[in-house]
């Protein structure tokens, strides 16, 4: 079993590159209508037909990554802190 020392590296490097993943695209594909903005659906006929559009996401099939969220939280909490 390795031990916490060898893995905190590794560690740090994934939160750094999940910093710069959340830095240069901080929007994901929207996971329950998986980018589209809204559900498809089979008509009868066999055909693929839009559906309604997505709640979570209000249509634009895009949302904030979490680690975007929590960034955008501690920034507002540091400028609310500093007037």
């Amino acid at each position: 079993m390795p031990s916490l020392l060898s893995i905190t590296p590794i560690l740090i490097f994934l939160a750094l590159c999940y910093a710069l993943l959340c830095t240069a695209s901080p929007y994901g594909a929207c996971r329950k209508c998986k980018g589209w903005g809204h559900k498809i659906h089979q008509s009868r006929a066999g055909r693929l037909k839009r559906g309604r559009q997505c709640r979570r996401c209000a249509g634009y099939g895009r949302r904030l990554r979490i680690g975007r969220r929590v960034y955008n939280g501690a920034s507002r909490l540091h400028h609310d802190g500093t007037r």
